[in-house]
């Protein structure tokens, strides 16, 4: 009997080998994935989640693309376990091969970020439920008649929500079912939140705001990568413009990743999406409890939840079927991770859209340059909403040359300011004072020897918290308690505070306004994350007069009643060596005026400054964005920084000064001479010391069109290799040069 040849190739393909060998990407800094042997019977392919031996201990991995690599199976470790959840997508495999690639970072530190959630790698339990079986309680009491009400719809309930629903406890329930009454049955785990309706409550656009909700749903509709930029001003209404993006992906079938670069503190943008689209986007942040990621993680991979609002992390979730990204401030330098893999989530969300084909909306009132030369060039097609929603207009803003107008002795806010904010407040107004510095004072000396309080573990002072009692190191997290007399000369009450930070500025505006509602906002507020929540929701219902905060208050918050904002040192980001000095103090000093006014009232702005003719200051009171992006552009393309041109920058880092610096100057002897790319240094860093260990740092620069990682690769290959407490820490792209 003759046998049909393609049955025969069907038969030898539908069935795995018997005995094979797969590469495994194991969670740790190796150059490439791990061989394993598959034992008979277990089914896996590439992406696969699993369980491998390594060393002594067990650990997770993904089944990676490559095939058998030759090596008998009987000589290599088994895989242990094979997950029952769906693998990573080749898009997924792909974006992580990329980032490794482009980051020079091992790819499974790349993949571990996608595998944070390990409890999710099974199916969620079971929940137990009752159903309504049928009959009546000899005796029925109005309690039990409400329970016997809300359960004859015929639908299955969980015990404490079938009580919560009828208003009983849950004991009248437990009685029911002693009497047969009710059957116990097991549910499907309930979604993480609800699905979101597209249609719930469309937005009214007007003018340019539905001009540009139709452009960029018509780039949704193509289904097809794409790079849109909404540049538009505080307040103008591009949540509104791409929430109508998201309506039409989710029309599409599709999933949507929003990411924001304060997640955990944007409680109004979960409200403003659920009045949209009647139900909050699941959240993906670092303050979110373990089991709740794992549900969420779960949900994205298998579909059940369509939109996450998260954190850069978020970037790494793997979504079954991920159909658009915004990303939201996509200017912001939270985006930027500087542990392990650096990488830049708004470049690395554009990458994602790439690979996977689908549009990427980037958004924000100061765009970075970057992206407005991309903007420029046509990579990225430009959106502009050049004016405020609805009858709001942009504050009056005005600087205070603080040569003329110097603030009393001992003080930090010029009588102009003084006399705006009593004006604000006894209008019932709102004021907001801005200092991007946290703490009592930056410094703390001794005013009889000098003695200065720094860091024992690193190159910076410590920062007094009076509220605290303490000195900390902003660096390591160091703190001691303020003492009352010099450590050097034991001098008694001669400690003086060097510098204003928000809780000075708080002391000066109580002294000013003592009748005023004052509340201080930072990062290192008692209470962390909730209870900073809890302050912002106050702020936004008028429960304070007068509001002193670091970069927090520029997030995107909405403050109804904020009238007046106060720039207390508008100078402050300008006093560096960083390259980007400029755009980040624009950038930053927009961002913060732009809360005041945004819902009609007459606003105001002032910034203190030393240097009223500076380029940023003039641009951000003359209200002329295009003239300071011009002018940093130009400035930027002379220097061939980036855009124009690429940067690499190595940091060393050893237990001792000399390791440090030996290291370093082995790596610059190791840089190969190629045209167009040079090497800066060595040199100490700006911070020469973090955490007990001494760092040097290394700068590679070069053209646009450079082939930096082959450089590199080349360099670390004939670098010193690390022995003893040397570390090398490489970052493409730097946003950060200390």
């Amino acid at each position: 009997m003759s046998t049909d040849s393609s049955d025969l190739f069907g038969a030898l393909f539908e069935a795995p080998p018997a005995n094979r060998t797969v590469p495994v990407l194991v969670p740790m800094p190796a150059p490439k994935p791990y061989s394993y042997s598959v034992p008979d019977g277990m089914a896996v392919e590439p992406g696969s989640v699993v369980q491998v031996p390594l060393g002594p201990r067990q650990v997770i991995g993904v089944v990676w693309d490559g095939g058998e690599d030759g090596v008998d199976p009987k000589k290599l470790r088994p895989i242990s376990h094979v997950f029952d959840c769906p693998p990573l997508a080749r898009e997924m495999r792909d974006f992580i091969d990329w980032v490794a690639t482009y980051t020079l970072s091992p790819p499974g530190l790349v993949a571990r970020m996608a595998l944070r959630a390990p409890n999710a790698f099974e199916p969620e339990p079971m929940v137990e439920g009752l159903k309504l079986v049928g009959g009546e309680p000899e005796r029925m009491t109005p309690a039990r008649a409400r329970v016997l009400d809300t359960a004859s719809d015929g639908f299955s309930w969980t015990r404490s929500g079938l009580a919560h629903a009828a208003g009983v406890s849950t004991s009248v329930v437990d009685g029911l079912i002693t009497l047969g009454i009710f059957e116990a049955i097991f549910l499907a785990p309930p979604p993480v939140v609800a699905m979101p309706d597209p249609d719930f409550a469309a937005a009214r656009l007007e003018g340019p705001q539905k001009q540009a909700a139709e452009e960029i749903v018509a780039d949704v509709r193509k289904g097809e990568f794409s790079v849109s930029l909404i540049d538009g001003v505080t307040g103008s209404g591009k949540t509104e413009v791409y929430f109508e993006a998201i309506a039409e992906t989710l029309k599409r079938g599709k999933q949507v990743l929003i990411l924001l670069p304060e997640i955990a503190l944007t409680a109004s943008f979960m409200e403003r999406f659920q009045d949209r689209f009647g139900a909050k986007p699941a959240e993906w942040h670092s303050d979110l409890a373990p089991r709740m990621r794992e549900k969420v993680w779960r949900q994205a991979v298998t579909g059940e939840v369509r939109v996450v609002a998260g954190a850069r992390s978020a970037l790494f979730l793997p979504f079954e079927d991920l159909g658009l990204i915004i990303v939201d401030e996509e200017h912001d330098p939270a985006y930027k991770q500087e542990d392990r893999v650096f990488y830049n989530a708004r470049d690395m969300a554009v990458v994602r859209g790439r690979i996977g084909d689908f549009p990427v909306i980037l958004v924000s009132a100061t765009p970075s340059v970057e992206s407005q030369v991309n903007g420029q060039s046509g990579r990225y097609s430009t959106v502009h909403l050049p004016t405020r929603f609805g009858d709001a207009a942009m504050p009056d803003l005005h600087l205070v040359d603080m040569r003329r107008h110097a603030p009393e002795r001992g003080g930090f806010l010029s009588p102009v300011l003084i006399r705006a904010i009593g004006k604000t407040v006894e209008k019932r107004e709102q004021a907001l004072l801005f200092l991007n510095r946290r703490g009592y004072a930056p410094l703390t000396l001794c005013r009889v020897c000098g003695h200065r309080f720094q860091c024992p573990q690193c190159s910076s002072w410590l920062v007094e918290h009076r509220f605290r009692k303490q000195l900390q190191c902003h660096q390591c997290g160091h703190a001691e308690r303020t003492p009352e007399a010099c450590p050097e000369c034991g001098t008694l009450d001669h400690l003086v505070a060097c510098g204003p930070g928000v809780e000075r500025i708080a002391e000066e505006v109580e002294r000013h306004f003592p009748e005023a509602r004052t509340i201080v906002l930072s990062s290192d507020i008692m209470g962390g994350v909730k209870r900073l929540r809890l302050e912002l929701e106050a702020i936004a219902k008028g429960e304070a007069d007068i509001v002193i905060g670091t970069q927090l208050v520029a997030k995107g918050h909405n403050f109804p009643l904020m009238t007046l904002v106060g720039i207390v040192d508008a100078d402050l980001g300008l006093a560096n060596g960083d390259p980007r000095a400029a755009e980040r103090t624009f950038q930053l000093l927009s961002q913060v005026t732009g809360r005041a006014g945004r819902t009609g009232l007459k606003s105001h702005g002032l910034l203190q400054t030393y240097q009223p003719q500076h380029p940023v200051m003039q641009a951000i009171v003359s209200g002329d964005s295009d003239a300071f992006y011009e002018r940093e552009i130009t400035e930027r393309e002379r220097a061939l920084l980036p855009p124009f041109g690429r940067l690499a920058s190595i940091i060393v880092s050893a237990e001792t000064r000399q390791d440090a610096e030996n290291h370093a100057r082995g790596m610059r002897n190791a840089a190969p001479q190629v045209s167009g790319i040079s090497v800066l240094g060595p040199a100490e860093a700006p911070l020469a010391l973090v955490r007990g260990r001494h760092r040097f740092r290394l700068l590679v620069h070069g053209r646009r069109n450079s082939d930096m990682q082959g450089f590199l690769r080349a360099m670390l290959s004939q670098s010193p290799k690390e022995r003893g407490s040397v570390q090398v820490q490489l970052d493409i792209d730097p946003q950060s040069f200390l």
